[in-house]
Order: structure tokens, then sequence, then C-alpha cells
């Protein structure tokens, strides 16, 4: 029997949000990356929407978004992308339409200063505000990291908000590796109800 994970392919957890998102979005799709980062899940999303859609892209870091952009051109798809030097809690200020992803990924910028990292309070706030951008269906993929102090504190505003909620209106899974050590990444998606 074919084994559609591959070999430890869910360790990877980018590759799990990532199959979710595809169940979401396509070409023509609205999509946001809430933290740039790196640049990938903006090119990810970028290359899904195709030439009809467009993404918007979130980093208080130029940094982050210098990188972001530079991978863009190098692929082609920067006509595909806004890429916004502010915070992902005012991502709605920016937005003129419903979306149908609406993608995290906690922490610091890998490779950057790991005294800018993401905050309970303001992750929070901005996940509470996205549910409001969604279309019916639609998702929010964040994947959090346990292993420095500000991360758990992340994940447990996140755990105790997501415990909260009516589950008439979103359906919430979390995902985590039960028997990888030290602290590996966590995956949350919120579904928004049809």
């Amino acid at each position: 029997m074919h084994n559609v994970w591959g070999c430890f392919l869910f360790k990877r957890i980018t590759a799990l949000t990532q199959a979710q998102v595809d169940l979401v979005v396509s070409e023509g799709s609205i999509a946001v990356d809430a933290t740039a980062g790196n640049g990938y899940d903006t090119l990810y999303l970028a290359e899904k929407v195709g030439n009809s859609g467009h993404v918007y892209s979130f980093d208080i870091q130029e940094e982050a978004l210098h990188k972001t952009g530079e991978l863009l051109r190098e692929k082609g798809l920067s006509a595909r992308v806004s890429l916004i030097p502010d915070s992902h809690v005012n991502m709605s200020e920016y937005l003129t339409e419903k979306v149908s992803v609406i993608m995290y990924n906690l922490g610091y910028l890998p490779g950057g200063n790991q005294e800018v990292t993401t905050t309970a309070r303001v992750t929070l706030e901005s996940v509470e505000k996205s549910l409001t951008l969604l279309n019916p269906g639609g998702i929010i993929t964040i994947v959090v990291y346990p292993g420095h102090p500000e991360g758990e504190r992340e994940k447990e505003t996140l755990m105790a908000y997501c415990n909260r909620q009516n589950s008439a209106e979103t359906a919430i899974l979390h995902t985590h590796l039960l028997n990888q050590k030290g602290f590996p990444p966590e995956l949350i998606i919120i579904q928004k109800a049809c």
C-alpha cells in the first residue's frame, strides 16, 4: 500500500501545513502570509494563487521583506504579492476582500535577531481579527514554536483561545509530534464554518 505521506514526510510541519492549504487555495484565491520571514510561505502561496489571485505578505522586519522580495523576483512572481511593512495585527487595514487562507509561522526570523519575535498578545489579537477576514470554509494555519519562552506563551494563549471557540462557527485542529525530542513546532488550524 502506498504511503501518501512518504517516508516520515509529516515530520516536516510545513509539508503538513501546505497539504491543508492545498484544500482551500487555488487559481484566483486571495491569501495572506501574516509573517513573511524568509519568504517561503509567501512564495508557496504566490505559486498557488496563480496570475488571477493575490497574496498579502506582512512583516515588521525590513530584512524579512527584503529576503521575501528577492525570492519572489528570482521566481518571477513579484506581481502576485503585496509586501507590507506592518504587523499582522493590522492586516484588516490593507485587505478589501475576503481571503481563503491566512498563514502564520510564529517566532523569530530564522538567521535573524532572535530578540525580535512574535508575541502572545499581538498574535492573539491578530488571530481574533483574522477570523472576520476569512471566506466561509477558509482556514488559518498557525505554526507555533514552544521551544523558547515567548513561543511557549504563544502556544498557551492560543490553546486557551481555541478551547473557548464555538464549534458551530469554527473547527480547530491541533497537531504535534509526540515522539520527537525537544520542542518541535506544532500546528493549529482554524477553519471558519461554511
